[in-house]
Formats: structure tokens, C-alpha cells, sequence
């Protein structure tokens, strides 16, 4: 018996058989209880409206004159407010109001609660209006994303004509306009807002894209279930994919001009789901290889022991970090610092992310052959001074780069290690010989992206047993600083951060930690011995970030083991 149901029988409205009875009914039709209440006439819809809100204790509110288009939108998606009959009807602060006809409906208001983290204030509705409010919702939502699809954006894909004609001739519909125009828009709002990766997600009952914005992952629209196709094939043909194929992933890039002189770069997956092809498309925007190694967020003395290491004749720099900690932006930047008429410098990539004039990029081609290996040994054929390897992934690889970076060229590569000590003896077990490694590698730096707290930033109360824990000393709990915390504003969309700063480990191979390589000390002996001579670990870095008022302390310890 639900709550509404047993409020009603304790109050004499009805009787417990009753209950029963439509409760049965109910279940039979598949229907809400409040449906059948109503339907069945034991009390009038306008007396079970001011009977909730005495008997819960919520207001009670008229919603004829309710001005729907001054509703705040995409407070909860769709599918909730739709499926749980609710409407939120105002946003105040940290709290919204929200109209429900049958407050007994905890389960729709925890949802809420959890969906936005935000304080819920029920008010009670007339189930009728209320049902004829989320219909009009419902339409105004369709009306909406059909105005949006018809507008008329300056920007155009760079296709292959090949592809194009090869994809009209299976599938005519793919470059219908509102398609079109409706993939651009939601490109340029990615590229707006400064998006990593758009995500498009087919489910059985509905159709979500989202973005990766600042490294979290935001819902942004639930277009029509019907047009999932078309755009997964629209997507495919500008990508040069196979659109006939919808059984295994495959990848691909595209090109969206933006000006005469602005292109993004995508980089597109494809992935085969229960209800149809997921697509991730990552964007890739090269002007951020061209901000300088000032906007990525090093330390003073950071940058110069990097500068001093990736401009030396010979030898091997690595970055590591895991996915999505800008190690690639990382290795543009050096490259462009040391991209002189007078250097040669080749990269092998899988693929290449950011096109770099004057830099002579080759794709990995597994399938063809062209591996990383394989494309090293073409590189030492052909006069490198600079060879960029995109990732160390075998021992093969390994060797080869650490042959070049000992044979008189300066070698770039990435591995996905937690910091730079652990590099070390993830190439040791790969097969690497300790000796190989000592005498190649002249610097390592370990990185993570942090979110950048926005300008509403305000000052927070962190106790110092807290930043003591955490990793500060308690000389430097001196008050000259003050830690900041996140708040949220229209301009960061709520969440408190804008943007990323990184935080970073550079460590030179020093004399002794060669000697403690050769000896095949273990990741702790040589971080140990790098904290010895100065080296910051991730953590260390990061507490300097919340210092300068860059980044909060939660941030930090989220992103950063110690």
C-alpha cells in the first residue's frame, strides 16, 4: 500500500477494500495508483490536492497561471521529470521548487535530490494540471530541438568527395540539413565550452550526448530516439568510415572549418552498443600546441631544468600520466620550442593528434604494418636530429628509442606510469637493460590535469590538522596564504571550476639515481633519492597550486596519491 493509499484510509476516505481494489486495478493496467484514484471517482482531483498538502504538510499551488516558459530548464533531464511526473518550477540559491502531485512519491524526490545535489522544496499540484503541463513541456522540449537543428550556421565540414558519394549511394537520407545543421551545432557548442570529448549515446528509451568538460563528463542534450541513425551515419561518412558497417568499432578523423582561418581536427570512435553505435569524438585543437610552455602551468624552476633537458643534443625525455593528464599537449609544446629550420624532427603517433608545420608526423598503421618500431627504424634513415615516439608500449619499441637516443638524437615518448620514479622500473620490467636506461634517459616528468577554480572562488576554512594531513609542513601554516574553495557561478555553469592547470614532477636523472638503476633499485629507492635532491612528487606540486589560489585542496587530494 502506498503512502497516499494509507493517508486516504486513515483520514475515512476510503476503506481499506477499496485500497485493494484499486491497487489491483492498478497493477493490471500498468498505471500509477493516483491514475486509478482519480479515474475511479472517490474523491474529486481538487480535494486530493488540499488534502496532500494538509496531510504532508507541503503548499499547495495553482498552476493554471503558471508561466511555463519561465521554468528553468535542464535542472533534471527528460526522462526524469517525465517519468517521475514532476516539474521544477524555480531555482533559488541552492534550492529549487518543485511541483508533484502525489507527495507519498519520495522516490522522485531522492532522485532529484541526488541528480542535482541541490535542496528540494515540493509544492503540491492538481494531478490534472499537472499532467497537462508536462505534455506542453514535452512538446516545447521537441519544439526546441527542431528550432535548433534549423539554424543556420557559417561552418563546414572538410570532407572527402570519395566518401561522400560513397555513403549517398547507401544511404540518401545522411545529409538531410537538419541532420547537418544539428551535428554542427552541437560541434561548435563542444568547441565553445571547451570540450575534450563529445560523447553521442544511444539507449533503448533514449538518446543522450554529453561532454567532457574540464575532465567531467556533463549531459548537454536527449535529441529524438529516431535520429540516432542518421547522425551515427552522417558522423561515419564525414569521418571516412565504412557507414555499412555497423558490427566492430572503427576510427577515424574529420575536419571542421570554423573561419577561413580556424580548423578544429576531430579524432572519431565508433563503438557497436545493445541499442546501436556509441560515438566518441575527441577534438583536437591544435592553437593549444601554440599557447607556450608558460600556459601549461610549470613552476619556475620546473620550466627551466625542462628547457635545459629538451634542448640538449641527445638523449630521452619522457612524460607520463595517464589518459587525459595533457601529455600529448605537453610534448606539442616542447616540439614547438625546439621546431627551427635548422633541426629535422619526425614523430610516429597512433594517430597524430595535432598537426605541427615544419614537424614531419607519420600515423602508426598497425594493420598495414607500420608500427612504432617500424616507423623508428625508417626515422634513423632519414637524418633525424629529433624523433617524438607516441607511446612505448613493447620492448621492441623501447630499444630501438633508446638505441636513437644513444647514438646522437634527442628522443620524446610517453608511458603510462602513476609518476616519474615508477618509469624507471616500468622499463626495467618490460626488459629494458638497466645500463640501456642509465646511460638514455636524461629527464622524466609525471603530470595531472586539475580543474582551475573560477573567479567566484571564495576563501575556505581548512584546519591545519587537515592541511598537515594532506602534506604541508607546519612551518609553511604561517598565514600568509589563504586556501580557496569552489562556489559556482553562471560563467563556470555552477560547478565552481573554469579550465585545468597542471601539476607535474619533472625529475633529472641525476649521478646517484643512475647508480641506483644499475644496481635495479626499486621505484621507492628512487624517489627517495629524487626527494633528496629537491624533486617534488605530484602531490608536492599540487599543494603548491592550492597555495596560489589556482586550484582547492579536495581537487588536489583527488587527483594525486601520497
Amino acid at each position: 500500500m502506498s503512502g497516499l493509499a494509507r493517508a486516504l484510509v486513515q483520514a475515512g476516505h476510503l476503506s481499506t477494500s477499496q485500497v485493494e481494489a484499486l491497487n489491483k486495478k492498478a497493477l493490471t493496467e500498468k498505471s500509477f495508483f493516483i491514475d486509478t484514484l482519480l479515474q475511479s471517482g472517490h474523491i474529486e482531483k481538487r480535494v486530493l490536492a488540499l488534502f496532500c498538502s494538509e496531510t504532508f504538510g507541503y503548499p499547495a499551488l495553482d498552476l493554471t497561471a503558471f508561466n511555463i516558459a519561465a521554468r528553468p530548464e535542464k535542472i533534471i533531464d527528460a526522462k526524469l521529470m517525465q517519468g517521475q511526473r514532476v516539474i521544477v518550477l524555480a531555482k533559488r540559491g541552492n534550492k529549487i521548487t518543485v511541483a508533484i502531485s502525489d507527495p507519498s512519491n519520495t522516490q522522485a524526490l531522492d532522485q532529484i535530490k541526488f541528480q542535482t545535489g541541490l535542496i528540494v522544496e515540493p509544492v503540491i499540484v492538481q494531478h490534472d494540471t499537472l499532467l497537462q503541463l508536462l505534455e506542453q513541456c514535452g512538446r516545447n522540449d521537441e519544439q526546441n530541438l527542431n528550432e535548433l537543428i534549423s539554424d543556420d550556421l557559417d561552418i563546414n565540414f572538410i570532407e572527402d568527395e570519395t566518401a561522400v558519394a560513397a555513403g549517398s549511394a547507401i544511404d540518401t537520407d545522411i545529409d538531410d540539413a537538419p541532420i547537418v545543421k544539428f551535428l554542427q551545432k552541437i560541434l561548435l557548442d563542444g568547441i565553445n565550452l571547451g570540450a575534450s570529448d563529445i560523447h553521442f549515446e544511444p539507449f533503448e528509451k533514449f538518446y543522450r550526448i554529453r561532454f567532457r568538460v574540464d575532465g567531467i563528463l556533463r549531459e548537454v542534450a536527449q535529441p529524438p530516439l529516431a535520429i540516432k541513425e542518421k547522425l551515427a551515419s552522417r558522423i561515419k561518412v564525414i569521418s571516412k568510415l565504412d557507414i555499412s558497417e555497423k558490427r566492430v568499432p572503427q576510427d577515424g578523423r574529420m575536419k571542421l572549418a570554423i573561419s577561413p582561418t580556424r580548423a578544429i581536427d576531430f579524432r572519431v570512435s565508433t563503438l557497436p552498443t545493445l541499442f546501436g553505435e556509441k560515438i566518441v569524438m575527441r577534438i583536437l585543437d591544435g592553437s593549444q600546441a601554440q599557447l607556450g610552455i608558460d600556459a601549461l602551468g610549470y613552476d619556475a624552476d620546473q620550466k627551466e631544468t625542462l628547457l635545459n633537458a629538451i634542448q640538449r643534443p641527445y638523449g630521452m625525455v619522457l612524460m607520463t600520466g595517464p589518459t587525459g593528464s595533457g601529455k600529448t599537449v605537453s610534448l606539442y609544446t616542447c616540439l614547438n620550442v625546439i621546431n627551427q629550420p635548422g633541426i629535422n624532427i619526425s614523430t610516429a603517433e597512433d594517430p597524430a593528434e595535432i598537426n605541427l608545420p615544419g614537424v614531419n608526423q607519420v600515423n602508426v598503421n598497425e594493420k598495414a604494418g607500420l608500427s612504432f618500431a617500424v616507423a623508428l627504424k625508417s626515422f634513423l634513415r632519414q637524418d633525424p636530429d629529433v624523433i617524438m615516439v607516441g607511446e612505448i608500449r613493447d620492448l621492441e619499441t623501447a630499444d630501438i628509442a633508446i638505441k636513437a637516443a644513444q647514438t646522437g638524437h634527442m628522443v620524446f615518448s610517453t608511458l603510462h606510469t602513476n609518476d616519474a620514479p615508477s618509469t624507471l622500473t616500468r622499463l626495467m620490467n618490460m626488459g629494458v637493460a638497466p645500463f640501456n636506461i642509465a646511460s638514455s634517459v636524461i629527464l622524466i616528468t609525471a603530470q595531472r590535469l586539475a580543474r582551475r577554480l573560477c573567479g567566484c572562488k571564495q576563501p575556505a576554512v581548512i584546519l591545519d590538522e587537515v592541511l598537515l594531513q594532506a602534506g604541508y609542513k607546519a612551518q609553511e601554516l604561517d598565514g600568509s596564504w589563504q586556501p580557496f574553495k569552489p562556489v559556482g557561478c553562471e560563467r563556470c555553469n555552477g560547478s565552481g571550476y573554469k579550465g585545468r592547470v597542471g601539476i607535474y614532477q619533472i625529475m633529472p636523472i641525476s649521478q646517484e639515481i643512475e647508480r641506483i638503476i644499475l644496481a635495479q633499485g626499486s621505484a621507492p629507492d628512487i624517489g627517495r633519492q629524487a626527494a633528496l635532491e629537491g624533486v617534488k612528487s605530484l602531490r608536492q606540486s599540487g599543494l603548491v597550486k592550492v597555495r596560489q589560489g589556482l586550484t582547492s585542496l579536495e581537487e588536489v587530494l583527488g587527483c594525486t596519491n601520497e
